[in-house]
């Protein structure tokens, strides 16, 4: 699959630590670089805006989602390449995995963890093929990685269902990751496993 446009799950707010936005400008201008388009929120706050001003100040092109409501506080980011309103969070999630051809999520909340999960049910599925990798910046997904690691351990997942999640603390070897991604192949008796064993 050639890669296109990336969906990015961040943060409305830019969290605790500086290198949470270096690394999100670091990610938007390689994105930019490689002519990947930046698919997200839509957001002018947090480190959605951070990787949106990134991604521009470098020729990129940003696409930003955002549901009326949102739009009508005032978050919504004014200087984007496209605009997309639509009307709920629903239908947001929606037109992100849409437009996207692979998605990373940054460090975030009930909102990105929300819009990542969704993704990785989708591949697990066999919905879709598009990558879905995480940056782990300053080890803020390793008690993420724990519990995915625990969920396989526990066989509540198959063991190539956790393989295929990409975890890389750095914007650029992340970014390769995912261009170079081939998906360990799931045997389609998983499922009749699962009603046979009641695991995975």
């Amino acid at each position: 699959m050639t890669i296109k446009s990336i969906g990015v799950f961040c943060g409305s707010s830019i969290g605790s630590k500086k290198i949470f936005s270096q690394k999100a400008e670091e990610l938007g201008k390689l994105m930019a670089e490689k002519k990947i388009d930046l698919i997200f929120g839509g957001g002018k706050v947090g480190l959605m805006g951070v990787i949106a001003d990134s991604t521009m100040s470098k020729g990129g092109k940003a696409i930003g989602v955002m549901p009326t409501a949102l739009l009508e506080k005032e978050v919504g980011h004014k200087g984007l390449n496209k605009m997309i309103v639509v009307d709920n969070m629903s239908d947001r999630k929606n037109k992100i995995n849409d437009l996207s051809n692979a998605f990373i999520a940054m460090p975030g909340g009930f909102g990105t963890l929300d819009e990542v999960m969704e993704v990785l049910t989708y591949f697990q599925l066999g919905w879709s093929e598009k990558p879905v990798g995480f940056l782990n910046i300053g080890g803020y997904y390793d008690p993420l990685i724990a519990m995915f690691d625990r969920i396989a351990e526990d066989r509540f997942m198959k063991p190539e269902h956790r393989h295929n999640v990409i975890f890389e603390s750095e914007p650029e070897v992340l970014l390769d990751a995912i261009l170079n991604f081939k998906a360990l192949e799931v045997d389609e008796k998983w499922i009749a496993e699962l009603k046979e064993k009641k695991t995975y």
